[in-house]
């Protein structure tokens, strides 16, 4: 088995997710892998009531960024993060759509071979009973996924 090549991780800019993008960091750093950070969002569309009233209800559990402002931030602050991690060539990148239709999209495209998420939601009653972004990758993913601990 050869090193991974390319390896795709997500993140909504929290404090969980950065913990994915170090480990993310680091492993693509000793396997000389390309990084590919990816940030999913929704454009602000003028009414977000509905958007704002998921998140407040949600809290930790809500995955959505709204707006290419938020997640180009989140995906610079990813970037210092998985650099210092000791990956050395990273590509961020932001993605209109849903975190997990905007991962797998990103791994077919980007032809990955490693896709890294953390465990946030996976554990929780919302994320059972509303579905997670790590339980579904792993579920729909083509490559393999590693699934980082990053909640406590």
């Amino acid at each position: 088995m050869s090193a991974y090549r390319t390896v795709v991780v997500g993140t909504d800019g929290s404090e969980s997710s950065l913990r994915a993008v170090r480990r993310a960091g680091a492993l693509a750093g000793a396997c000389g892998a390309r990084l590919v950070i990816v940030c999913a969002y929704e454009p602000p569309r003028a009414d977000d009531r509905e958007v704002r009233r998921a998140q407040e209800v949600l809290g930790d559990d809500a995955y959505q960024v709204i707006g290419v402002g938020p997640a180009e931030e989140t995906v610079r602050a990813a970037t210092e993060r998985a650099r210092s991690a000791g990956a050395t060539d990273v590509y961020p990148i932001s993605v209109v759509g849903a975190p997990v239709e905007a991962l797998l999209d990103v791994c077919r495209r980007e032809q990955a071979d490693l896709l890294v998420v953390g465990n946030r939601g996976l554990n929780s009653l919302k994320g059972r009973f509303l579905g997670s972004v790590p339980s579904d990758v792993t579920r729909r993913s083509e490559v393999d996924v590693l699934v980082v601990h990053t909640t406590g």
